[in-house]
């Protein structure tokens, strides 16, 4: 859902290598709870990170490397999440992890968002995008799993760890559903 809201042009995403390491060991942890095959899951994992390249050629971060030794975390296996952040010049950091990244440890003007939050700032900022994109995610669905429509998509984010956006993503939906008068 975030790449795919990026991929609209809503935000400009950032990563580091450390972050896509990250990525890929939480992502072949998950598929493996799952029941995916180490093949299938290197097969996904290569597709996806090819194709985040591709969509997203400025997304890499350098330099960051440097900034991890200045900043103080309560984990401090976070700091290169802040570190690229600084060194890609974003405004926020997206975490569910919020109380790794106290405000207070943060540089201004980087802040912290949970990911509904987030969500809920990107659909106040672009409805058009969001729901753009919650659609595309939908119509790629069913080729190796069940069919999805847009509103359940909504309705499981709304059950899932983003109730606020999933709630609010329903009624967004609805608005773009009915013709203009």
């Amino acid at each position: 859902m975030l790449l795919e809201i990026a991929s609209t042009g809503a935000y400009r995403p950032l990563w580091s290598s450390e972050i896509l390491d990250e990525l890929e060991r939480t992502l072949r942890t998950l598929l493996a709870k799952r029941g995916v095959s180490p093949e299938e899951a290197d097969a996904y994992l290569t597709r996806l990170f090819r194709q985040m390249k591709t969509t997203f050629p400025d997304a890499p971060v350098t330099g960051w490397e440097r900034l991890v030794p200045t900043i103080e975390l309560p984990d401090p296996d976070d700091r290169h999440v802040v570190a690229a952040a600084m060194a890609g010049r974003a405004d926020v950091i997206v975490t569910d992890n919020l109380t790794d990244f106290p405000p207070a440890a943060l540089p201004m003007p980087l802040t912290r968002q949970s990911l509904d939050d987030f969500f809920l700032d990107e659909l106040d900022l672009h409805p058009d995008l969001v729901v753009k994109a919650v659609r595309a995610i939908a119509a790629r669905t069913g080729r190796s799993g069940p069919t999805l429509t847009a509103y359940d998509i909504a309705t499981y984010l709304r059950a899932h760890g983003a109730p606020a956006f999933g709630a609010r993503l329903l009624v967004a939906l609805d608005q773009t559903a009915r013709p203009a008068p």
